[in-house]
């Protein structure tokens, strides 16, 4: 079965913002099919009602690579915890669990099932950077890994991208995965 990854953007973002399109290219040309979807939505509507939208949008099975950008990365928690199968490897970029500032987070649930997602994950590595403007930082990495097992990679590269971050390429993302 050929490799697949799925690479979600984070809460404002697109499927052309900072290392998404380079990301994919480097995954495709090493023979992975690759989807970035577009969903503005994403830490707009609330997770109850849109996590079945991209569950029912894509297909998961154990040659998925799942990777997520901020609001991505935090959205990839409910839905690794929701999950009939286990993907071989998540990565979260500035990733979160908690509210990591003072904006509305609706990408977030109440509570998780953290058994339940760490089944359905094979290798789960957190990067984060000390100093994230958007409070994504290696505190919310640091939760996520005691909570999860994995990898944490500690960085100070801001937010990996955004407006204000210009990130055109992420060589670590492209050597963690095999």
């Amino acid at each position: 079965m050929p490799r697949k990854a799925i690479i979600f953007h984070g809460t404002g973002g697109s499927p052309e913002v900072a290392w998404l399109p380079w990301l994919g290219r480097r995954l495709t040309e090493r023979g992975y099919a690759v989807e970035i979807p577009h969903y503005p939505d994403i830490n707009v509507e609330p997770i109850a009602t849109f996590l079945p939208k991209v569950l029912a949008n894509h297909s998961f099975d154990e040659d998925t690579v799942l990777v997520g950008h901020s609001g991505g990365a935090a959205m990839l928690l409910a839905l690794l915890e929701h999950l009939d199968v286990t993907v071989p490897q998540a990565i979260l970029v500035a990733g979160y669990s908690t509210q990591p500032n003072t904006s509305e987070e609706p990408v977030l649930q109440a509570s998780y099932d953290w058994a339940a997602i760490r089944a359905h994950v094979g290798d789960a590595y957190f990067i984060n950077s000390r100093e994230d403007p958007y409070g994504c930082d290696d505190k919310q990495g640091r939760v996520l890994f005691e909570r999860l097992g994995g990898t944490q990679i500690v960085r100070d590269d801001g937010h990996f991208g955004d407006s204000g971050q210009p990130y055109d390429t992420f060589e670590l993302l492209d050597r963690l995965i095999p």
